[in-house]
C-alpha cells in the first residue's frame, strides 16, 4: 500500500466522483483510476461501487477508510515532528492541560523545566479532560494533567501532584464577606454561577440532592474568565477551585467550603508506555520534585 494510493482513495471518498477527485489531486483520471485498481487488488475486494451520480464506499471501503485516514494523520504528526526536531534540534513533548486547571500556578514549573532542560520542546493543549484522554489515546499527547474522577483500570498510569479546596467565591462589596465559613445550605440563598466545565459537577449535584440544596443557577459558562467576571460584576456567587483564583484578585474575595469540604485531586495521566520516551521520563521526574 503506498501513500498515492491512499491520497487518492481519501480523494474520492471525500469528492464522491473518480472525475472530481482526479481534479482535486491534480492527476489524470486513468492514473487514478489504475491507482484505486492495484489498492483493491491488493486489498482483495472491490472499495468503491459506481452509479449515475458518482461512486460510493462498498462495504469493505467502509471498513477501511477508517483505518486509512488514521494512516495519514499518524504520518502527518510523524512528519511535522521530525521537521521540528531538525529546524529547532529539540524533542517535542505535548501536554495536555484540563480547562479549569490554574495557568499560574503551573507556570513556574513549566518556565523551571525548560530552563534546565532546553533541548525539549514544550507544547500546552488545554482542553477538556474528556477531549485530552482522547488525544493522549490517539498518540496526540504525551501525557495530560487533570483532576480524574475515574480512570479505566490499567489503561492509564498517574501520578498525584497536588491537591486543592473549593472555595467560595464572591466580590469585595458581598455580604459573604462578613462570615468566616460557608457551607452550601448559605450558598443556595445567593443567586448561584454553574462553572459547567466543573469535573464535580455531577458530585456536587448529587451531594445538594442529597441536603436537599437548591443552587440556583443565575448564570452558566464554560470560561472560568466569565464566571469571575460575572462575579466581580455582583450578579451571583460560585465554587471553584482554590488556585483557580490568584492572590490579590481584584474585587474578588473567598471562603473555603466549610460543609462539606469538597477536594480535588491534580494528577499528571499518561499511557504505561509512554513513560519509555526519555522526555516524558524528565518531566515526569520533575513533577514529582516540583510538587
Amino acid at each position: 500500500m503506498e501513500m498515492q494510493q491512499i491520497r487518492y482513495f481519501l480523494a474520492v471518498c471525500d469528492k464522491g466522483s473518480f472525475t472530481r477527485a482526479a481534479q482535486a489531486t491534480y492527476v489524470a483520471q486513468p492514473s487514478l483510476t489504475q491507482a484505486i485498481k492495484k489498492l483493491e487488488d491488493e486489498l482483495g475486494g472491490e472499495l468503491f461501487s459506481r452509479d449515475r451520480g458518482g461512486c460510493r464506499l462498498t462495504a469493505l471501503g467502509r471498513l477501511i477508510e477508517p483505518s486509512i485516514r488514521d494512516i495519514v494523520r499518524k504520518t502527518q504528526a510523524v512528519k511535522a515532528e521530525a521537521v521540528r526536531f531538525s529546524r529547532l534540534n529539540t524533542v517535542p513533548l505535548r501536554i495536555g492541560v484540563m480547562t479549569t486547571i490554574a495557568a499560574h500556578h503551573l507556570s513556574p514549573f513549566f518556565a523551571d523545566f525548560q530552563q534546565e532542560r532546553p533541548h525539549v520542546e514544550l507544547e500546552l493543549v488545554v482542553d477538556s479532560e474528556c477531549n485530552l484522554l482522547n488525544q493522549l489515546d490517539e498518540d496526540g499527547l504525551d501525557l495530560v494533567i487533570s483532576a480524574p474522577t475515574s480512570l479505566p483500570a490499567g489503561h492509564y498510569q498517574s501520578l498525584k501532584l497536588y491537591e486543592e479546596r473549593y472555595v467560595v467565591v464572591f466580590n469585595d462589596k458581598h455580604r459573604f464577606n462578613q462570615l468566616q465559613q460557608i457551607d452550601l445550605a448559605t450558598i443556595q440563598t445567593e443567586p448561584y454561577l454553574d462553572r459547567l466545565n466543573c469535573e464535580l459537577r455531577e458530585t456536587l449535584r448529587s451531594i445538594c440532592q442529597g441536603r436537599q440544596v437548591d443552587l440556583y443557577a443565575a448564570y452558566r459558562s464554560n470560561s472560568e474568565e466569565w464566571i469571575l467576571s460575572m462575579v466581580r460584576a455582583g450578579i451571583g456567587v460560585a465554587l471553584m477551585p482554590e488556585f483557580t483564583i490568584t492572590k490579590n484578585a481584584d474585587k474578588i474575595r473567598v471562603r473555603y467550603l466549610s460543609d462539606p469540604e469538597i477536594r480535588r485531586t491534580i494528577c499528571a495521566i499518561f499511557p504505561p508506555t509512554a513513560a519509555a520516551k526519555p522526555e516524558v521520563a524528565e518531566v515526569l521526574k520533575s513533577l514529582r520534585m516540583g510538587f
